[in-house]
């Protein structure tokens, strides 16, 4: 659902809830959640607040709905990078920092919505958190399994580290400390599952 040149176009062609998380994202993202009223998103979508509440309760069901199309985007790609190399759990992790790696240069305009979100919303039972801390908890367990089948004597320690850095990555790159994060993110990689892989030796 990233933006384009074309989007009045776009949107005019979107059904009206399509139309709703279209513009919800794009607000969310250039001006944060809790700066954006549900008057804009409904300017922005070429509806009504009304409309808007038909499909969603309330704001923060709008805001939870979001992240979860995001979430979902993340759990392709761990899906597209088990199927592209099966049986071949190495490069099964390193695909996964490759993925957010080249996703790093949209994160330093707009920064990783997780993060942004998480900072917007203390409360840890706003609905929008809960469907954060899932998404992230499955992650942790996918990365963590793949690093059991790559033969990794301490699967858990090894996704740690590497969870520390995939999102230590993001950050750098958001507040541009860093030059050159998605080359150094996949090298640091590599390194921690080669240093743990020879562990086991």
């Amino acid at each position: 659902m990233a933006s384009t040149a074309a989007r009045p176009d776009r949107v005019a062609k979107l059904p009206p809830r399509e139309r709703i998380l279209d513009a919800a994202e794009e607000l969310f993202q250039s001006e944060g959640i809790r700066r954006v009223g549900v008057q804009a998103i409904a300017e922005k979508a070429e509806t009504t607040k009304m409309a808007i509440y038909r499909h969603f309760d309330t704001k923060d069901a709008l805001v939870a709905e979001w992240l979860r199309i995001v979430a979902a985007e993340y759990r392709a790609a761990f899906d597209r990078v088990e199927a592209e190399h099966p049986g071949r759990p190495r490069e099964q992790i390193l695909g996964v920092a490759r993925f957010i790696a080249e996703g790093l240069p949209a994160i330093s305009h707009r920064g990783c919505p997780f993060i942004n979100s998480l900072a917007e919303l203390p409360d840890r039972a706003h609905p929008a958190r809960e469907v954060i801390e899932r998404h992230k908890a499955d992650q942790t367990r996918r990365m963590v399994a793949m690093c059991a089948a790559a033969g990794l004597p301490d699967p858990e320690q090894a996704a740690a580290e590497i969870t520390f850095v995939l999102e230590g990555a993001q950050v750098s790159t958001q507040n541009g400390s860093i030059d050159r994060a998605g080359d150094r993110l996949m090298r640091i990689v590599e390194a921690i599952v080669d240093r743990h892989g020879s562990a086991a030796d």
